[in-house]
């Protein structure tokens, strides 16, 4: 299965140039079965990010371009009266899907916001007091823009503790971004078209073969003394929950199986620390008067914990 899986991340980074790091760090996410808020400025190509690793992977794909007037029914869908049948119909909303992006999440209020949170802790949505489970892989990617604020509603902190990973999407570099100008005037790709390179019975196997991933308990150790020092540093206000314990072990064993072992390692652990606990934490304000950014913070706080051996 590896080698599937290493074909399919080759295609990916041919496709998706100059973000190889948050490539692999996305295809970690959704093979631990967990959910990624992407935040980037527009233009950067996070949409065709998204839409082409659906593509690649075979499955169904849904977009939804969030809206103050979106109202959390054109999400998850609703009943109507069939007048000829006499009787309620169920109509299915876009949330019915393997992969959902939701671009611009921060722009629609908190209670649309919410219509997804059922969705994505417990694999379902209940409408009109009925339930309805979703597909066995589903892949929530949210996007939002961090210099537009205007008419924005911020992700409250539950919602963003849903996410496994917060990615954050830089511009490219000159050579990196030449090359992407060149394939889209040229029109040497067709990204619609990109063939699958696993099916969804195929992942759901990966995904089964990386739950057997050995987490040794002197890694574990390492996962709750960093995120128990985000608890304890003067440099934070508010520190990690134990959902960001088992969001970086999840994502850690996720890293090791691409990475092609069958155990973890301390370096996976500081590879996904930083899109682990991004959105988890808040810096305390004389911190964030001092210019320190989080990722800054989480780098220093990782340093400091001592390696297993």
């Amino acid at each position: 299965m590896r080698n599937e899986l290493t074909s399919l991340l080759n295609k990916y980074e041919e496709r998706i140039i100059g973000q190889n790091k948050n490539l692999k760090l996305l295809l970690s996410a959704i093979l631990a079965g967990g959910h990624v808020l992407i935040e980037g400025v527009p233009g950067t190509g996070k949409t065709q990010m998204v839409r082409t690793l659906s593509n690649l992977l075979g499955g169904s794909f849904n977009r939804i371009q969030f809206t103050p007037d979106l109202l959390p029914s054109d999400i998850t869908g609703s009943t109507i009266f069939n007048m000829k049948e006499s009787s309620f119909q169920m109509l299915k909303g876009p949330i019915f899907t393997n992969i959902l992006l939701a671009d611009e999440i921060n722009r629609t209020p908190a209670k649309t916001q919410a219509a997804l949170l059922e969705a994505m802790e417990e694999n379902q949505v209940t409408i009109q007091g009925e339930t309805y489970p979703l597909a066995d892989v589903f892949f929530v990617v949210a996007t939002q823009n961090p210099i537009e604020f205007e008419g924005t509603y911020p992700l409250p902190e539950a919602q963003q503790d849903r996410f496994l990973f917060k990615l954050q999407i830089d511009f490219p570099t000159f050579g990196e971004e030449t090359t992407v100008l060149k394939q889209v005037l040229d029109s040497e790709y067709d990204m619609e078209s990109e063939e699958k390179v696993i099916d969804m019975d195929m992942f759901l196997t990966i995904r089964n073969e990386i739950e057997q991933v050995i987490l040794s308990d002197e890694i574990m150790d390492y996962i709750m003394k960093i995120v128990r020092k985000t608890r304890d540093s003067e440099a934070i206000r508010f520190g990690a929950s134990t959902r960001a314990a088992i969001s970086i072990g999840k994502s850690a064993r996720a890293w090791a199986y691409i990475s092609g072992r069958d155990y973890v390692t301390p370096d996976d652990i500081k590879m996904v620390a930083r899109p682990g606990l991004r959105h988890r934490i808040q810096l305390s304000p004389h911190v964030e008067l001092e210019g320190a950014t989080i990722d800054q913070i989480i780098q220093e706080l990782v340093g400091s914990v001592p390696v297993p051996r």
